[in-house]
């Protein structure tokens, strides 16, 4: 597992885990499982991924490879990472919600990632509800652990480097990016007990003095 990268406490953007999504909202792509992770340049993980992808542009293209990683620097289609200002709201010409000043990891999967909870444990893949409840309680905005898998694209398509997502593990709660969650509870009131029959007899008379009678055709 030497070539997985652990990341603990960071922050998940995007996230399509429950459920596969196709990028760009294109028709065409095949849909993928995909999120966005957060952290600082200085976190250790971050390092570690810099550090294993020169690695392996170094193992698969020798003397080309400084060549090789200049072209895919300079370009954010063809990686998986970078900084976060990158990252720009084409609304609002500003960096997404938590993205401003830090970088990023994005990494996906076509089948599903391994949903690990809270006690260490792997959710069963089988079991759909289990899968689904884990996936859910994960939002943009809280904070997770999670293990990628970096590697090199060299083929028809071009050359890049991308990233498996391999597991992701919920880790506490953070505030919620976009608009996030709305609490409209104090719009509300106590919904009010619906009024109860009367009881009446089987003849259809008031059991109680004073009480008016059923009509008939309740009796």
């Amino acid at each position: 597992m030497s070539d997985v990268i652990f990341l603990t406490n960071v922050r998940l953007s995007f996230p399509h885990l429950a459920e596969p999504h196709a990028a760009g909202n294109n028709p065409t792509a095949v849909k993928k499982y995909s999120a966005d992770f957060i952290m600082s340049a200085d976190d250790a993980g971050y390092k570690q991924f810099m550090a294993q992808y020169a690695s392996l542009a170094l193992d698969k293209w020798g003397e080309n490879s400084s060549q090789v990683m200049q072209m895919v620097l300079s370009d954010r289609k063809l990686r998986c990472f970078g900084q976060g200002n990158e990252k720009v709201n084409k609304k609002t010409f500003k960096p997404y919600d938590g993205y401003a000043d830090m970088a990023y990891i994005g990494a996906n999967r076509d089948q599903m990632p391994q949903m690990i909870q809270a006690d260490g444990t792997p959710v069963d893949g089988n079991n759909t509800m289990a899968y689904q409840q884990q996936a859910r309680k994960m939002y943009g905005g809280c904070y997770v652990n999670v293990a990628l898998k970096p590697w090199l694209q060299d083929n028809a398509h071009g050359r890049g480097i991308r990233c498996d997502l391999v597991a992701v593990q919920f880790l506490k709660d953070g505030e919620a990016f976009g608009e996030g969650k709305t609490d409209v509870s104090p719009m509300f009131g106590q919904v009010a007990e619906a009024p109860t029959a009367a009881p009446v007899n089987t003849d259809g008379t008031a059991p109680f003095p004073g009480q008016p009678a059923s009509p008939a055709f309740l009796g």
